[in-house]
Order: C-alpha cells, then sequence, then structure tokens
C-alpha cells in the first residue's frame, strides 16, 4: 500500500489531559509553516481522566487528529506498536504528549529520513532537566547498550523523540518494555543507517511523570532479554546446546576418570573407595543431567521458533479516524 501522508506523528500517552490541546496546536503550526501533509494518531493507553474526551475534541476539528484507545494499560511498547501499524506516512516520528518533546524538531528530523537517507534518527537530549537519580542511571544502561549492540554513535536509545523510514516501523515488532531498545531491534532486522540528533529538553508543564525507578531495573531485564533473543531466537540450539554439551562430556569425562582409576586400582589391588562414594561422582552426574535438560531446552526453543505466537496482546476499546 502506497503511502498517502508525508509525516504521521505517533503519540503514546496516559493521563495527559492538559498538555493534549496545546502539542496538538504546536504541531499543527509546525505542519502548516512547512506545508506537510501529516496525520497524527494518539494512543491513549488506559486513561483514568479526560484525555479520550480532549482526542474526541480534537478530532472533530481535525480530522488529521486520529486516536485509539486501549481498555487499560498496557504499556508504550504496545501503544507504540498499534500506533506504527496504522501510519500511513512516509516518515514516522514518535514523541511524548508532556511538551517535554519539541515539534519544533520535527522538520529536521523528517529531511534526515528524506534527504540524508537514514532509517532511524535517534533524538539526543543532551541538556536535560531530570534529577541525578534519573540522568546516572539512564547514562549507565545507554553505555551498556552501545557496548552490547555495537551501535556506538547514540546516545540516547530510550529518548522518545525519534524519525523513522515507514518500511522500518513495518517490519519491527515492539512488545512487552521493548521501546527502550528500538534501535537495536531496527538494526538486528537489516535497518543500519542509524544516527542522532540533538534535540531540546523541555521541563515538565503539566502532571507528573509516569514512570518510577523500578524503569532502570526493567530496562536492563529487557535488555538482556532482546540480547539473548536477538542471538538465539531463530537457533536456540546454539546456545542451549553449546552449553549442554560442554555440561554433558564434562560429567562424562569425570566419570570416565573415576571409573578408570578403579578400573587401575583393582587391577593393582590397591585399596580404594568406591566410585559412587566419591564427591566428584555426584558431581559428574549433575553435569550430565544438567547437559540433558539444556539439550531438551534447547530441542523445545527449536519447536516454539518455529511455531511462534503473537507476543503482543492489547484489547482496543475505540478507534477514532480509521477506517472500518
Amino acid at each position: 500500500m502506497q503511502n498517502t501522508v508525508d509525516i504521521s506523528v505517533v503519540i503514546p500517552l496516559i493521563n495527559e489531559e492538559e498538555s493534549l490541546p496545546e502539542l496538538v496546536s504546536w504541531i499543527e503550526q509546525v505542519m502548516e509553516k512547512h506545508l506537510y501533509s501529516y496525520e497524527v494518531i494518539m494512543i491513549d493507553d488506559g486513561s483514568k481522566d479526560k484525555s479520550w474526551q480532549v482526542i474526541e475534541e480534537l478530532h472533530q476539528k481535525n480530522k488529521r487528529i486520529r486516536g485509539i484507545r486501549f481498555r487499560r494499560n498496557y504499556g508504550k511498547s504496545a501503544a507504540l506498536n498499534v500506533g506504527f501499524h496504522e501510519t500511513k506516512g512516509n516518515v514516522v516520528i514518535t514523541m511524548d504528549a508532556d511538551l517535554q518533546d519539541s515539534p519544533d524538531e520535527i522538520p529536521d528530523l523528517y529531511k534526515m529520513i528524506v534527504d540524508d537517507g537514514f532509517d532511524i534518527v535517534s533524538g539526543w537530549k543532551k541538556k536535560r532537566y531530570d534529577p541525578l537519580s534519573k540522568t546516572i542511571p539512564t547514562k549507565l544502561f545507554n553505555w551498556a547498550t552501545r557496548k552490547m549492540s555495537g551501535i556506538n554513535n547514540l546516545h540516547d536509545f530510550n529518548c522518545g523523540l525519534k524519525s523513522y523510514r515507514s518500511e522500518v516501523v513495518k517490519n519491527i515488532e515492539v512488545y512487552n518494555e521493548m521501546h527502550r531498545y528500538i534501535p537495536v531491534i531496527a538494526k538486528w532486522a537489516g535497518f543500519t543507517k542509524i544516527t542522532e540528533k540533538e534535540v531540546q529538553h523541555r521541563e515538565r508543564k503539566y502532571g507528573i511523570t509516569k514512570f518510577g525507578l523500578e524503569r532502570f531495573i526493567n530496562g536492563f531485564l529487557d535488555l538482556l532479554t532482546i540480547f539473548f533473543v536477538s542471538k538465539f531466537s531463530k537457533k536456540p540450539m546454539h546456545f542451549f546446546g553449546v552449553l549442554g554439551t560442554l555440561s554433558f562430556f564434562t560429567g562424562f569425562i569425570i566419570t570416565c576418570v573415576l571409573i578408570g582409576e578403579k578400573i587401575t586400582n583393582a587391577a593393582n589391588q590397591i585399596e580404594q573407595r568406591g566410585v559412587t562414594e566419591q564427591p566428584l561422582f555426584y558431581l559428574s552426574l549433575v553435569l550430565l543431567i544438567i547437559g540433558v535438560q539444556l539439550f531438551l531446552a534447547g530441542f523445545i526453543g527449536e519447536m516454539i521458533s518455529r511455531n511462534s505466537s503473537e507476543r503482543n496482546t492489547y484489547g482496543i476499546k475505540q478507534k477514532l479516524g480509521f477506517d472500518a
């Protein structure tokens, strides 16, 4: 299907009723100034305030404002994934709804995709208005992600302000809490033209942050998950099989040594404890069992990889401005 607009702006949100009118008005001014054809897709991730009513009012004023409403809170990854699925723009731009991302960055982000040929342009909030309890762990995670992913030219993987070539968002899946690592997912999907742009970080104007300290723990676990999945999801036996082989043969060799030593001592009439009375025998037994279990895990993983099920689950309550 041919894309019908220049830019799709995807905005996941939860409880942002105060900021939405100002944000949409700002986006409209930028688009009209630069004569872009556009759409704005707002995903209400289970808001408890009047965010959805505000989206309905904005849609009535401007039909290019479209909305998707979840039945409950499913998380930012699910919101982005369903938003990506609905986009019609040649370039997709994501931003947060709290006014900390500036729509004035849109023209440059668009040009870096269209004119410079990048697949992804990630925002870098070099100067941040966040406490040290947030900035220091963020720097640590960004460093770890650079080392594990090999994407060494990004300073801020988790910046909500990004631009994508349409083909990128149509060929990746964002699930669980993997929105932090979209550049990594895209790279392993074959989109390697990734760069960053320094963007403005504004102080929060309304409400409070929706993320707590637990996101750093979850972020680290998600980084390990995405590293493992990207490396071994297609061939889990390459991971489990190697470990299983090492464990099994180590246990087998220890067992053979113990038995060989027992036979030699018996031939030389040297008194020795029974094989089963030696601690090394139980160590070898454990290694043999673990080796077999790892092999089984590898086989099961191979079977699952051939019948992978849908990983994104979300219940959409309403859609606004989309064709049936």
